[in-house]
């Protein structure tokens, strides 16, 4: 009996190493050891504190394939609480690791924190940027780029080389410096100049093969304008959105907002030279500029002359090329079944969201908030209070569904909704400055956008077809912006402004998208190693 006891056990054993092996097998592991520090940084030719990953600035880019399990180690050198965030990653149910402060303590001083995090079900470029006190301002941003299984179609033949290009406006302005003058009740001033990939005026080269087809993974990580991207001489021709495989249309130019992240195939197919490569800001005055090199490996000739312009503040052209950019339905995404295979357009939505922008004066300080209210953050993870179940940290329902044209408030604002719900979601902004909206955790379909009042009738002129799917859309002033949203992954969930002088004074939410059930299948638990900080302190997580 205890032979057969013994042998039950050891199988027992074989069958559990073996499905670790297996999954293993399936979804590898990517270790990364990171370390926050401060570093002198130049990017506009005057020294600034900067923050720096690894003694890099921008941070170190982040390759992985389809299901890729990603552990990240990251030590904090800083003298302030640090916090990074990954923007477009889905977190699918695990937004314990979503590194925003609603779902997770920042990693004090001298201590580190080790995200566990995978790109399940998900292609693309993306990027990772700090999220809280202010840091964008001072780096440790960087790419992420989420390649295609072996095996999975991928809708064009396999480029030369692949770039990614971090552009985006920059102040000549320490954070903190920042980081007060919002606190006191200031905007941000005007931005000093754009960067490209942490540098100035031709300050980083792309080296190309003449013949050869390159891709541009373009994001915008800047914290105040949209821009505008273009090669000299040379057209783009767009293949992906945020983890969307599009219509293969050929631009000269394309407009990229705040948080918003492309992928263009662009052939070397001029004569052999330098060209500029150019990022000019949008809407703004004056138009900031800045310009990279693209280098022909036979080139012997510098860049020279004017730099090619582009638009300023043409707000009609923006908008006809946002709605040219369609989803390729016959394309693999990051499964072998087409895109197109899931009709977004056919489900009917079980309700309408309505979110307004604002900027009120709260208490003689400038603030911004949705739908009257401006969010404020709690002494607590919005996550752990609500898996601990701790009082008083925020209410449910403490933001509205729809504007009330009210008195702006402060409010820890958390909206409710139900797992699977498949909802309707406008953004609606009167102000006469572009906006960008962006929800962690979830891809959505961009069906309208128009100028005016949006109203049910609207609905008429809705994309129910081909539209794109991506995770950050622009508003333009005094218009609307509609998408419909499947609610399928469970957690609470940040709804903010790219903006980020907006966001960190007010405009933004959480969403919490709740089920009863318990099953590891709708959310995984609460890591072991989770930081507890606030009314959470001296909680458990759970045992070994």
């Amino acid at each position: 009996m205890a032979m057969r006891k013994s042998r039950v056990l050891c199988f027992l054993i074989f069958m559990v190493l073996f499905a670790v092996i297996k999954v293993n097998a399936e979804n590898p592991y990517r270790f990364f050891t990171w370390k926050i520090t401060y570093g002198d940084i130049y990017p506009l030719g005057v020294k600034q504190q900067g923050i720096l990953i690894n003694g890099q600035f921008p941070g170190p880019q982040i390759d992985a394939v389809t299901n890729d399990n990603l552990i990240i180690n990251v030590y904090n050198y800083l003298k302030e609480p640090f916090l990074i965030s990954w923007n477009g990653l889905q977190q699918r149910r695990n937004s314990w690791q979503d590194g925003v402060y609603g779902t997770t303590c920042a990693i004090p001083p001298l201590r580190n924190f080790t995200y566990v995090l995978q790109a399940k079900d998900q292609i693309g470029s993306y990027f990772y940027f700090p999220s809280t006190a202010f840091h964008k301002a001072a780096g440790a941003f960087g790419g992420i780029r989420i390649w295609s299984r072996p095996g999975i179609p991928v809708p064009f033949a396999p480029p030369a080389g692949d770039f990614t290009v971090l552009a985006g406006d920059w102040f000549k302005t320490n954070h903190y410096i920042l980081r007060q003058g919002l606190e006191s009740g200031r905007n941000l001033p005007a931005p000093d100049g754009l960067l490209i990939n942490g540098r100035g005026w031709n300050g980083f080269t792309f080296n190309v093969d003449q013949g050869k087809t390159y891709r541009f993974r373009i994001s915008n990580v800047g914290l105040s304008a949209s821009i505008n991207f273009r090669i000299q001489g040379h057209l783009m021709k767009l293949v992906e959105v945020e983890g969307s495989h599009t219509l293969q249309n050929t631009y000269s130019s394309l407009d990229i907002h705040l948080g918003q992240s492309y992928s263009v195939l662009v052939t070397a197919d001029q004569p052999p030279k330098d060209y500029y490569v150019v990022v000019s800001s949008r809407f703004t005055s004056p138009i900031l500029t800045t310009t990279a090199v693209l280098h022909y490996s036979n080139s012997w000739e510098k860049v020279s002359g004017p730099v090619p312009g582009g638009p300023t503040t043409e707000i009609a052209w923006s908008l006809q090329q946002a709605r040219s950019i369609r989803w390729n339905l016959t394309a693999s995404g990051p499964r072998p079944n087409p895109q197109g295979s899931y009709h977004y357009g056919l489900i009917k939505t079980s309700r309408t969201i309505i979110l307004a922008n604002s900027a009120p004066v709260i208490n003689g300080k400038q603030r911004f908030a949705v739908n009257s209210v401006s969010f404020v953050q709690a002494d607590t993870p919005l996550k752990l209070a609500d898996f601990f179940k701790i009082p008083g940290v925020f209410n449910l329902n403490s933001i509205p569904t729809s504007p009330t044209w009210g008195n702006a408030y402060l409010q820890t604002s958390v909206m409710d909704s139900n797992f699977r719900e498949y909802i309707e979601i406008v953004f609606q902004n009167w102000e006469d400055t572009v906006q960008s909206w962006h929800i962690n955790g979830y891809s959505f379909f961009v069906v309208g956008m128009d100028g005016g009042q949006w109203t049910p009738a609207s609905r008429d002129g809705y994309n129910l077809r081909d539209t794109v799917a991506r995770c950050t859309t622009q508003v333009y002033p005094k218009s609307w912006t509609a998408i419909y949203m499947a609610l399928d992954n469970v957690g609470i969930w940040n709804v903010r402004s790219e903006s980020w002088a907006r966001q960190y004074l007010g405009q933004q939410f959480y969403l919490r998208v709740y089920t009863s059930s318990t099953s590891l299948r709708d959310e995984l638990p609460i890591p072991r190693n989770a930081l507890l900080c606030g009314r959470a302190s001296g909680r458990h997580t759970r045992p070994l």
